[in-house]
């Protein structure tokens, strides 16, 4: 069985699971999310602790028992503290300006490009050159965050572009005569 799929996920307080046979429902503080339920794995919940068990002896049912464990662990702490991602805008005269569900971006092209955020996801920008994603969907966070870096990605000779805060990039020696 798979090692990630073995551990339970803990239910803290405050947090509403309900297990339907084609759906799992995850409700909190931060929001409600769900998620389509796979016929590999069975999934039970027994003193605020849900375990998932592969349906069948297959490979494939071993690994969707962990992925899918991980997926609801994801949705929990989802509901109660949420997911960031930061990003910092390097380069002379890049900004971002958040405005409700917009994110107005400068980064170098002849127009501003804006940006309209899914709902459930926010945008804050602590500086003009910081930009914080906030949501309670994991997927959803990462997804916009690299939405907005595929606006001006890092180039490799100066580094100028929109990174992930805790991105390293790596600057090329430029071509000598």
């Amino acid at each position: 069985m798979s090692r990630v799929g073995k551990m339970p996920v803990a239910v803290p307080q405050g947090v509403d699971v309900q297990i339907k046979d084609d759906q799992i429902n995850v409700k909190g503080t931060g929001g409600a999310l769900s998620l389509a339920q796979n016929a590999l794995v069975k999934v039970t919940s027994e003193g605020g602790k849900l375990s998932f068990v592969p349906a069948n002896d297959s490979r494939e049912a071993n690994a969707m028992s962990g992925t899918m464990r991980q997926l609801v662990n994801n949705m929990v702490v989802g509901v109660t503290k949420g997911f960031e991602k930061k990003l910092s805008l390097v380069g002379v005269g890049y900004k971002a300006q958040a405005q409700g569900a917009k994110l107005n971006l400068t980064v170098g092209y002849s127009h501003p490009v804006n940006m309209d955020m899914p709902a459930g996801i926010t945008v804050a920008t602590p500086t003009p050159t910081e930009v914080v994603v906030k949501g309670a969907d994991r997927q959803r966070v990462g997804q916009v965050a690299a939405e907005i870096r595929a606006t001006r990605p890092p180039e490799p000779y100066k580094g100028k572009g929109i990174r992930y805060a805790d991105e390293k990039i790596t600057i090329k020696e430029t071509k000598k005569k």
